[in-house]
């Protein structure tokens, strides 16, 4: 291994580091507790490591989000794949959805609240994005109904999960009653 690979290897490792751990610093404590002077301690590298690396807070939730991405499309794709049927597809990509956003709420947060400096839903869109949106397409398409676009109803399904999770998370929306609104929506939306 040439030396430029070895600094090559190294330098992706700190970023990997850096990702993780403002990812768990944010989990635990919220995005407010995450700032490169945290980040620079509890990785035990000085902040202008960490700032030759990413230059500020909005690159690590970027970073963060575009992982988190690729993590949800995985996940989507998982839940899926191992369900019998157009309508349990759906109705298992939408819990695997909800699921995420429950469990990964500051993930979340990077992805959908937060800036991270991504664009959304243009031709600049970071792969890991448009990933995650193409597991939820790849999926919904052949229940959109006739003569209704799959990428548009694709945006709509994906509003309403969104919506679900956010409204749940912050207390607006009762959790015991979110398998039934998850019934719900599929039934009334996914046309099987």
């Amino acid at each position: 291994m040439s030396v430029q690979e070895r600094k090559e290897r190294e330098r992706a490792g700190r970023e990997r580091l850096i990702v993780a751990t403002a990812r768990e610093l944010a989990e635990q404590q919220g995005w407010d507790a995450v700032t490169t002077r945290r980040l620079a301690e509890r990785i035990e590298y000085s902040q202008p490591v960490l700032y030759s690396h990413f230059r500020g807070k909005r690159e690590i939730i970027g970073a963060v989000a575009l992982e988190g991405a690729a993590e949800m499309a995985t996940a989507v794709r998982g839940a899926a794949a191992g369900a019998n049927g157009a309508r349990d597809r759906v109705a298992a990509l939408a819990r695997a959805y909800l699921d995420f956003a429950e469990r990964n709420p500051a993930v979340y947060d990077a992805m959908f609240q937060l800036d991270g400096g991504l664009a959304f839903a243009h031709e600049d869109t970071p792969a890991p994005l448009k990933d995650a949106f193409a597991a939820l397409l790849e999926n919904l398409a052949e229940v959109a109904g006739d003569g209704v676009h799959p990428a548009l109803f694709t945006e709509l399904f994906w509003a309403a999960l969104h919506g679900l999770a956010t409204l749940t998370r912050a207390g607006r929306l009762p959790p015991e009653d979110t398998e039934r609104r998850l019934e719900l929506l599929v039934d009334r939306l996914a046309v099987v």
